[in-house]
């Protein structure tokens, strides 16, 4: 039992640091996306589509940091390693964040409670509001229905 909590913690850190907000917010939107119990084509389209518009990605940045932040999700016990690195990032930027998420939330147009309670969390976390939050899901559910 020593031996693999040594292996836990001698875990050698992979290519990306988590402090990355490219990669924070790739990890909380394929989490997102899985909550529910899986990924859906719709929600894995809509990540690479967020990623690609917000940060100005080529595809295969966007594949590889999809890749990664899988990685990281399934070592991940919290979201605080993740929401830490973006507390420090622009309100602006935390929104578009939050409505990052909305839009993975709404691409299959379904709004389960497990995601719901999620982007709640995480907005709670980086210091949205719960008004900002809001108004963002009735943004992105209006324009989805559209």
């Amino acid at each position: 039992m020593f031996e693999a909590i040594t292996r836990l913690f001698n875990k050698p850190e992979t290519a990306l640091d988590s402090h990355d907000p490219k990669l924070a917010v790739t990890v909380l939107l394929v989490h997102l996306a899985s909550v529910d119990g899986q990924m859906k084509d719709e929600e894995r389209n809509t990540i690479r589509g967020a990623l690609i518009e917000h940060y100005g990605l080529d595809e295969a940045s966007v594949d590889r940091l999809i890749r990664e932040a899988a990685l990281r999700d399934a070592e991940a016990v919290d979201f605080y390693r993740f929401t830490s690195a973006l507390t420090s990032l622009e309100m602006e930027d935390r929104i578009e964040i939050i409505r990052m998420m909305w839009t993975v939330v709404f691409s299959d147009s379904k709004n389960h409670e497990l995601e719901d309670n999620m982007v709640w969390r995480v907005a709670e976390l980086i210091g949205v509001s719960s008004r900002d939050r809001t108004i963002l899901r009735n943004q992105v559910r209006k324009a989805e229905q559209a």
